[in-house]
């Protein structure tokens, strides 16, 4: 079967097609014949070298890919489900070694994987899965009540935007930030109000609440910039690991998403609300499995609103 990953770590163009041989589903597992896979920019690490310590004990090549959408292809032994071989299928992938949703076949736990919300294609349905599952873990993680208030930064990207449309679905007030280009796409997406961004944000979230919101997940990654907007025993969400000291009580809560890889029911759940109109999902461009080199060119250069997808 066809994967694409790379045998030396670089750029883009270090991203190539190779001819593995195709896995099968083993007990509590499941294939996927893939259609479409999401290309994040946490698939660059695989790529650039950023994992090297961790894929050393892998044979290469090593394979991208978090998000996948295709149609169920095997079941193995011992897996109780109401999927049938031949219905389309989303999954969230946790990649190791040659093990990444850039894959023409993919196995993964039965519990990773949901029915197709209806009303979608496989290039738009691989798209939310990663992301909207760990923006879900981290509104989890804080545990706010119907009421009040979450600042969201990089509000505008895939999982700032997912933060703010589930927390508005769970009743929370969002204060959300955007350049002046996205202004008018967080706004859709639900947020109450809707700040410029910037290293000083907390000072434009603070002029919205002015006591300090209750919590902030950190899409934009600014870290302690953020501390000054949240209030006393107030909660910050980081994704990429944040572990300095924080004043006034305030709880820092580390959101690595692949505590909920195997969270079936609330995939489900989240499959329910994009067919619902809960979740907006955006493809900003499509490409054939092979110019993957491309897609990861555009992600780096910045700027992509919705996610690049790979066809296969």
């Amino acid at each position: 079967m066809q994967v694409i990953g790379v045998d030396e770590f670089g750029g883009p163009e270090a991203l190539k097609s190779f001819i593995v041989p195709e896995p099968h589903a083993g007990p509590g597992e499941v294939r996927i014949r893939v259609r479409a896979a999401a290309v994040n920019p946490t698939d660059t690490f695989t790529r650039n070298g950023a994992r090297a310590e961790i894929l050393k004990a892998f044979d290469p090549p090593y394979v991208p890919g978090m998000d996948a959408a295709g149609v169920l292809d095997e079941i193995g032994p011992d897996v109780k489900t109401t999927l049938r071989v031949g219905d389309s299928v989303v999954a969230i992938v946790v990649p190791q070694g040659g093990h990444g949703a850039y894959s023409e076949y993919i196995v993964v736990p039965a519990l990773s994987v949901a029915r197709m919300p209806s009303g979608t294609d496989f290039e738009h349905a691989c798209t939310f899965p990663m992301n909207a599952l760990t923006a879900r873990l981290s509104l989890d993680q804080i545990g706010l009540i119907p009421g009040q208030t979450l600042a969201v930064t990089g509000a505008a990207g895939a999982y700032g935007g997912y933060v703010v449309q589930l927390a508005k679905a769970d009743g929370l007030r969002v204060i959300a930030d955007a350049s002046d280009a996205d202004m008018a796409l967080v706004t859709s997406l639900g947020a109450d109000v809707v700040v410029r961004r910037g290293d000083d944000v907390a000072s434009r979230i603070l002029e919205a609440e002015p006591s300090g919101v209750d919590a902030i997940a950190d899409g934009s990654v600014q870290n302690e910039l953020l501390f000054p907007a949240i209030r006393d025993g107030g909660q910050l969400v980081s994704v990429r690991g944040f572990a300095g000291d924080s004043p006034r009580a305030i709880v820092v809560h580390q959101t690595w998403v692949r505590e909920y890889a195997t969270e079936q029911t609330k995939l489900e759940k989240l499959c329910e609300q994009v067919a619902n109109g809960v979740l907006t999902l955006r493809v900003a461009q499509s490409f054939p499995a092979e110019a993957a080199h491309e897609a990861h060119r555009i992600l780096q250069a910045g700027g992509t609103r919705g996610r690049l997808v790979l066809r296969f």
